[in-house]
């Protein structure tokens, strides 16, 4: 079983609203619920946040949408491409959270509990091979 981040941030890169749910949940369907009540003049995001039903919710809130259209779009919309280059912000923040490995990589884990990191004396009687070759290091 994965799990997957949704995450909103501001034009500063700090996260303002993050959405947890399981592997298979598709990100257009959490769209709505991350800018729901945020004041914002831009809502940039990637190809995959193109629908129509999101960019009517976007442009209700009083926001633009700076979204670039799908290849399969029969009419494309324009869209900011020097506004839409501040997308990064979320790349980086994911790059962020990625350096702590417990989040990046969770194993077996539940999202973020924290699991004690083993020692090497508890390696070394839980799997005595490893002892045998760590002695010798």
């Amino acid at each position: 079983m994965t799990t997957k981040l949704h995450v909103a941030v501001d034009s500063l890169g700090n996260p303002v609203r993050v959405i947890l749910t399981a592997g298979q949940i598709s990100d257009i369907g959490q769209a709505g619920a991350l800018i729901k009540d945020q004041p914002a003049e831009f809502i940039v995001a990637d190809k995959g946040y193109d629908s129509d039903a999101f960019i009517e919710t976007i442009t209700a809130q009083g926001c633009q949408a700076v979204i670039p259209p799908r290849s399969n779009r029969l009419t494309p919309r324009t869209f900011d491409r020097h506004i839409y280059k501040d997308r990064n912000l979320i790349e980086r923040f994911f790059c962020r959270i990625k350096q702590f490995r417990r989040i990046a990589v969770s194993g077996n884990s539940p999202a973020f509990l924290p699991t004690p990191k083993p020692q090497r004396d508890q390696i070394a009687r839980d799997c005595p091979r490893s002892a045998a070759s760590t002695a010798s290091v």
